[in-house]
């Protein structure tokens, strides 16, 4: 694995870490809770960033927008429990598989070209963004016991 590829992916996993930790304090009620209409409910939030980190790392790796590869609903916390360990092994998983023609290749999102390696890098910084969304809507629904950035990520 290449150096910035491994740093990307022990950044990555500290916050990943925090999100399953976070997870352990969710429970079934909170998950269709919204801060506003228009917001995404708090169980679609997290799969969503579950799902996000498949897309980037699939794009990445096809050079072209790729949508995630695995299934996406949920009835219940443990439901989204597993797509989030689910998506924690393939991103791994699709770290050790990014070569350095992948990091270098241009792709395009939405008309804006850049290498995989910045791809990569905007894949942590919108994992860290909806970590800290998820932060407040885990307050708002009363949840007090929140996680701290952790230093070692788990390992699964």
């Amino acid at each position: 694995m290449y150096v910035e590829t491994e740093q990307q992916l022990k950044r990555w996993l500290r916050h990943r870490g925090v999100l399953q930790q976070l997870l352990e304090e969710i429970r079934d009620e909170h998950l269709e809770y919204k801060p506003w209409p228009n917001a995404m409910t708090l169980g679609k939030l997290i799969v969503h960033m579950a799902a996000s980190s498949d897309m980037f790392l699939q794009s990445i790796k096809h050079g072209a927008f790729s949508p995630p590869t695995f299934p996406t609903s949920f009835e219940s916390i443990s439901d989204i429990r597993e797509i989030v360990q689910a998506s924690t092994n393939a991103t791994e998983k699709g770290f050790a598989e990014l070569t350095e023609a992948q990091l270098e290749q241009p792709l395009d999102f939405n008309g804006f070209v850049a290498p995989g390696s910045v791809w990569l890098g905007n894949m942590v910084d919108h994992e860290i963004h909806h970590k800290g969304q998820l932060f407040t809507y885990a307050r708002s629904v009363g949840i007090e016991k929140l996680p701290f950035f952790i230093v070692q990520p788990p390992r699964a």
